[in-house]
């Protein structure tokens, strides 16, 4: 983002994006959750690994009766539990 609005002739610096991240994801958090679809009682969660820039990451996804995904979760190491959660 820094990088961009620099092509714009707009400086900013790391630390200012930083804190805007900060202020503003749960604002965005909030907001996405209100139009979040509701989740039935059956669900079922995928796990895969793909390999992100020469090393391998795990990929967790909850999926509905329909294949629509509800959540993912994206880690370096394998956490089955915390995907569940």
């Amino acid at each position: 983002l820094e990088e961009m609005m620099a092509e714009r002739a707009i400086g900013v610096d790391h630390s200012t994006v930083h804190r805007w991240v900060i202020k503003l994801v749960p604002l965005f958090e909030k907001t996405f959750r209100k139009h979040k679809r509701p989740v039935g009682k059956s669900w079922r969660m995928d796990e895969t690994y793909i390999k992100v820039k020469g090393s391998w990451k795990y990929l967790y996804r909850a999926v509905d009766k329909a294949g629509n995904t509800i959540d993912f979760l994206f880690r370096a190491k394998r956490d089955k539990a915390a995907a569940r959660r």
